[in-house]
């Protein structure tokens, strides 16, 4: 799905369920990010409008292959259009990412991931929106959750594990059915509500938070330098003829 697409839905009547769906999940993980740097990946623009305060910084990065356009409509322009495994940005100057339809659109998931490490901060956040595998959202391309590749949970888990992250939550969302059908819609709170409860193995996206972990890295056995125990003396020239032969 391109930009025009992304748009669309999201103008959408389904578009703007799955939107009070997904802020009802990310806004309580998002307090107290005031004078934070955050930066959305992929489609993060309604979230980032929904759930994040008064941060010090904010970027909308949104994929090549989606396009890209003005954000917000008013003020300092925050989006651009970005390379995913090749940020314009500086080592360690992020708190915050959030990935939304980001993960699951790319080719290449682990360089991905670790250019998100790279520019997050020791200890900075990962948000990672993705379709759930097991989920029906992920069979109909009805939204855009039905595009990309669908993640498991083991499957989220090996990935962040490999690229030096650790697992803080995880929380899901939309089991409301992507239809556009009015009267599903206007119960979708009450199915979210029993949803949560009794069926999270089957929600339409999976929601995890991780931590960038730095570690100390081995540089070997140092070596030991020996000093010597007494003070050093010099020795004495032999005795004039000491060396000749009798």
């Amino acid at each position: 799905m391109d930009i025009v697409d992304l748009r669309e839905f999201y103008g959408s009547k389904l578009g703007l369920a799955t939107r009070r769906s997904l802020a009802a999940r990310l806004r309580p993980r998002f307090s107290g990010l005031t004078g934070a740097t955050v930066m959305g990946l992929g489609f993060p623009m309604p979230y980032l409008a929904d759930c994040v305060g008064q941060p010090a910084a904010q970027l909308a990065f949104m994929l090549a292959r989606q396009g890209v356009f003005r954000w917000p409509e008013e003020g300092a322009v925050q989006s651009a259009l970005v390379d995913e495994c090749d940020l314009p940005l500086l080592e360690s100057v992020v708190d915050v990412a959030l990935v939304v339809h980001g993960l699951e659109l790319t080719d290449a998931p682990q360089d991905m991931l670790r250019e998100v490490w790279r520019v997050l901060a020791p200890q900075g956040r990962l948000f990672l929106v993705v379709p759930n595998r097991r989920g029906v959202w992920a069979r109909f391309d009805s939204s855009p959750f039905g595009h990309g590749q669908p993640f498991s949970k083991p499957q989220l888990s090996a990935l962040l594990k490999e690229n030096q992250f650790s697992v803080v939550s995880w929380s899901y969302a939309l089991y409301f059915p992507p239809s556009t059908s009015s009267t599903l819609l206007s119960a979708a709170p009450a199915i979210e509500a029993m949803g949560s409860r009794l069926m999270q193995a089957l929600s339409g996206v999976i929601i995890v938070e991780a931590v960038k972990q730095v570690y100390a890295v081995a540089t070997g056995k140092r070596a030991r330098r020996l000093a010597p125990r007494g003070r050093p003396a010099l020795a004495t020239a032999p005795a004039k003829g000491a060396w000749r032969h009798p």
